[in-house]
């Protein structure tokens, strides 16, 4: 017996992009009446696409290939001398796994995230909602991890497992510890933890060499990005 699933794909309508000021984008779906599991957005990971909430989706933008997907294969990773110092920096920290599910601590700290990280642009007020929706996914198997400095949480990654990696879906931090580069030290912590759950891969998004906020996954090495339509190393790229 078969066990292939057929779907349609979705496209939406151009619209601005959010990364890449003078372009318009375009996003494909999985049909929303398919019935989604682990398993299936797992081989979908494996072809490009991410997660938004329980939706399913690739960009496929009309002459145009900036988003790519990218992945590391963790066990090729060495850390950068100033990733080092980040990794010693927060050595203090304590890590704990909690499950996907809403609890008004990270809902706190999320608010304050964006308030500083995306002030004004839309993003900065997020109700209980938009936030379940964005990163709770019933289908998926999510985790949230905590980051504590002694009893504070100070961030919060969330992170989705696959058979052969990990995703890393969002992280978000408190902004009052900024110079503890949190956002730099929960990849390397989701690195060192796909390494000892011995998986394959981590998963970091959609790169995009031109876009400030999205280009910085590339101080991540070596990636391997998602371009026409298989996993390759970035000479092999363009």
């Amino acid at each position: 017996m078969s066990n292939r699933i057929y779907f349609n794909l979705y496209a939406t309508p151009p619209h601005k992009c959010n990364y890449l000021s003078n372009r318009l984008a375009t996003t494909v779906f999985i049909e929303p009446s398919i019935l989604k599991n682990a398993s299936l957005y797992d081989s979908l990971s494996q072809r490009g696409f991410r997660r938004s909430g329980g939706d399913i989706y690739r960009p496929d933008c009309y002459a145009c290939n900036a988003c790519i997907a990218v992945r590391l294969p963790v066990q090729k990773f060495v850390p950068r001398r100033s990733q080092r110092r980040v990794w010693q920096k927060n050595s203090d920290l304590t890590v704990s796994a909690v499950p996907a599910i809403f609890k008004q601590e990270h809902f706190n700290l999320y608010r304050r995230y964006l308030a500083s990280r995306h002030k004004g642009d839309g993003m900065d007020n997020p109700s209980p909602k938009n936030y379940t929706d964005f990163l709770i996914c019933a289908w998926a198997k999510t985790k949230f991890y905590e980051f504590r400095l002694d009893e504070r949480l100070i961030a919060v990654a969330v992170i989705d497992h696959f058979k052969q990696g990990l995703s890393a879906v969002y992280t978000f931090f408190d902004p009052d510890y900024s110079a503890r580069s949190l956002g730099v030290y929960a990849i390397l912590w989701e690195i060192e933890e796909t390494k000892r759950l011995n998986l394959d891969w981590l998963y970091l998004g959609y790169w995009i060499q031109d876009c400030q906020k999205m280009s910085y996954k590339a101080e991540y090495q070596p990636l391997e990005y998602y371009y026409q339509e298989k996993w390759q190393p970035e000479a092999k790229r363009i």
